[in-house]
């Protein structure tokens, strides 16, 4: 129970479903393994198109934060900081999409 499960037929209505935001609940998601595998080369890609992985998490901060300046306010930390616990924290849990209960 609370776990979001794709498998075969299901895939694209699981996909579809993960669209919505859930509020009131918290569930475990498990993605196809179709689309994890993207999402990681993708990652890996963006990770090695930057001159660091500085630079990488950086860009993260600076899209954010671009696309919604309001937000800013609410961090009071270092950017260059921040924009490393972006990095870290996307990365880490792109890293953990093949095995969620980890």
């Amino acid at each position: 129970e609370g776990v979001e499960e794709a498998g075969g037929a299901n895939d694209s209505s699981v996909v579809a479903k993960l669209k919505e935001v859930r509020d009131k609940e918290f569930v475990e998601v498990r993605l196809p393994a179709d689309v994890v595998a993207e999402a990681q080369q993708v990652w890996s890609t963006f990770v090695k198109s930057a001159s660091s992985r500085e630079a990488a998490g950086e860009a993260i901060y600076a899209a954010l934060f671009d696309s919604a300046p309001s937000l800013q306010s609410l961090f009071k930390t270092a950017r260059s900081v921040m924009a490393m616990r972006f990095m870290n924290g996307l990365n880490g849990i792109i890293s953990a999409a093949t095995s969620p209960s980890a």
